[in-house]
């Protein structure tokens, strides 16, 4: 525990810790300050020589991340995937973007730059896997995996490059030039797919809904257009997620999200939504000039929020994660609630900024058609 204390004061909170043992992110947790330092280690963890607990300055960026093919000499990247939720949620429950929509032609060079120079440095022949976080415009690498990945059937579908085929070829000892390629990045297509995480969270009582660094999602969904909005659309419908188009939306968020919130509600209230909210998130929406209905917490009973969602009287809830044992509790059974009633619930505000612009555009009216996946990416039967 001292020396935890001391090495997340060493490198300054935000921290990120883990067991080093885990896979998926179990137990791994974002850190603000001392208390919740010493509250994680005392609960999440066995502190053992053999399995010691990490500690990582956590870095609040753009997450990226990136499949490449190796030959040891040449290294072919067929796409660039950016996440929606800022690093902090697992890569398998992010809304990822093929290809990037916001980087900068400075960061797209540096992490094909990056991605050659570690594939060949690590005598990588077939797969691998890279995720980079992007921050003030530098790039940092979180993690390199020398394998295949979740991400290699959403990118090999929307890319028309065999991935899997490719990496066995080499495995088998053929080069990338004699399979007709050629390294660096392959030219992006003209149209935007976008992965959605899908959960089964109402198959699964206890579980918390809120998303972090441990992955929860059980499988994904990808949406495909011409236009940005409109596969976002396709994917967060196509993943589950119900939009509501009015209503009311209720929001509690964390003091540390309270600075951005006020900008997304006052968006969602500029669309005609109602807005109502915890006491101390009602009044930091009310300091934008916006009406917000407060409603008092689950555990304080002077309006029950679980009964109003219950009641249908709250149609989305946009809830960040919050320290303390009563509101712990408050955010998890409103979670919950929110699950066994079929409400949309986001536990990230970068979600609740895309659901917001869907929402928009869908107020635009414009027609949202359907295409097989081959008439836009074309060669289909070789992807069968």
């Amino acid at each position: 525990l001292d020396e935890a204390v001391t090495g997340a004061a060493k490198i300054g909170y935000p921290v990120m810790v883990r067991p080093s043992y885990v896979l998926g992110g179990r137990a791994m947790e974002i850190v603000y300050n001392e208390a919740e330092l010493r509250d994680y280690m005392s609960r999440a963890v066995k502190v053992t020589p053999d399995h010691p607990v990490l500690v990582d300055r956590y870095m609040q960026g753009t997450e990226v991340e990136v499949d490449g093919i190796s030959d040891g000499v040449d290294v072919v990247i067929p796409g660039i995937m950016e996440h929606v939720e800022r690093a902090g949620v697992h890569s398998g429950d992010s809304i990822a973007v093929y290809p990037p929509q916001t980087l900068s032609s400075k960061v797209i060079y540096t992490i094909i730059d990056y991605t050659k120079r570690l594939a060949l440095s690590l005598h990588v022949k077939g797969l691998l896997n890279i995720q980079f976080v992007v921050v003030d415009g530098e790039v940092y690498i979180i993690e390199v995996n020398p394998r295949s990945s979740r991400t290699v059937p959403f990118l090999s579908k929307v890319t028309n490059v065999d991935m899997v085929g490719l990496a066995t070829r080499i495995a088998m000892g053929h080069t990338l030039k004699e399979l007709g390629y050629k390294s660096g990045l392959v030219p992006p297509k003209p149209y935007v797919a976008v992965k959605a995480p899908v959960f089964s969270f109402a198959k699964m009582t206890d579980v918390d809904i809120a998303l972090g660094p441990e992955m929860k999602s059980t499988g994904e969904v990808m949406g495909i257009d011409y236009h940005y909005a409109r596969a976002l659309y396709k994917a967060i419908i196509g993943s589950g997620i119900h939009v509501p188009t009015k209503g009311c939306i209720l929001f509690t968020v964390a003091d540390k999200d309270k600075e951005e919130m006020k900008q997304l509600a006052k968006a969602f209230s500029e669309l005609g939504f109602e807005i109502c909210a915890t006491e101390g998130t009602a009044k930091a929406i009310q300091s934008m000039g916006i009406d917000a209905e407060i409603v008092g917490k689950v555990h304080e009973r002077s309006s029950d929020i679980i009964q109003m969602i219950k009641n249908g009287k709250i149609n989305m809830v946009i809830n960040t994660l919050t320290q303390g044992k009563h509101s712990a509790k408050d955010g998890f059974k409103i979670r919950r609630a929110t699950v066994e009633h079929g409400i949309a619930c986001l536990t990230s505000l970068d979600t609740a900024w895309e659901v917001l612009r869907v929402l928009s555009f869908m107020r635009e009216r414009r027609l949202v058609y359907s295409l097989a996946i081959q008439d836009y990416v074309g060669g289909g039967d070789d992807l069968a």
